[in-house]
């Protein structure tokens, strides 16, 4: 699942005629690295949430075919936060465990990882996945700790930031009635105080396009990379 429902309040006036999921780094849209990124990990039937210009979404991405991959669209009459958003497309997603990855994010993590992961959230004892980055400048203080592959939100221990990617157990959000908002925040911390919330510590290049200086930033890494 692709979270693209938010308006992208950091990022107007450009998110007030753009969905947030459509600005363009490099000359291409956020959510297609990410749609390219997942395909190539096998990843192939994905679901999109949309609410602020949701048509626009649609139509630039279509059927994800040619993409090579299957979109169907979870729409929200308003957007329901990261946690209510995700329980409002459980019926498209299924019983197994699915991956969420933030639309305004760039980065060459590779989804393939996550596979591994599947069959221990398909246990009771664990409910979601996170992956988690070095803290970027904007965000100093971190989100989680993470001791041996348990997250926690232990605030004495070194902390890490959360990427936008993790992976689910459906339970997860069984207590969330279907339509309301929900912070995924909220369902994570209880959780996590049950150990039940694993995690990775990935390395390589991420970045949160959150604010148009975060996006002049990717702008002028991806312009060096093209330049090698």
């Amino acid at each position: 699942m692709i979270l693209a429902a938010g308006r992208g309040e950091r990022m107007r006036p450009l998110t007030d005629r753009v969905p947030k999921a459509l600005v363009e780094a490099g000359g291409r849209p956020l959510i297609v690295y990410l749609i390219e990124r997942l395909a190539r990990a096998g990843i192939r039937d994905l679901v999109v949430n949309v609410s602020h210009l949701a048509g626009m979404i649609e139509q630039s991405l279509g059927d994800g075919s040619n993409y090579g991959v299957r979109i169907v669209y979870s729409r929200e009459a308003r957007a329901l936060e990261t946690g209510g958003g995700i329980a409002y497309a459980l019926p498209l997603l299924g019983a197994e465990p699915f991956v969420v990855v933030n639309s305004d994010i760039y980065s060459d993590f590779d989804f393939a990882g996550l596979a591994d992961v599947g069959p221990r959230l398909a246990r009771e004892a664990c409910l979601a996945h996170l992956v988690l980055v070095d803290n970027p400048p904007h965000h100093p203080r971190g989100d989680f700790s993470l001791r041996a592959d348990a997250v926690s939100a232990d605030a004495d221990a070194p902390r890490l930031t959360f990427s936008g990617i993790g992976a689910y157990a459906p339970r997860l959000f069984a207590g969330v009635a279907r339509g309301s908002r929900c912070a995924l925040s909220a369902l994570l911390g209880p959780a996590m105080a049950e150990r039940q919330v694993a995690g990775e510590h990935f390395r390589g290049l991420w970045a949160d396009v959150g604010t148009p200086q975060r996006l002049a930033d990717l702008e002028r890494a991806l312009a060096s990379r093209a330049g090698r």
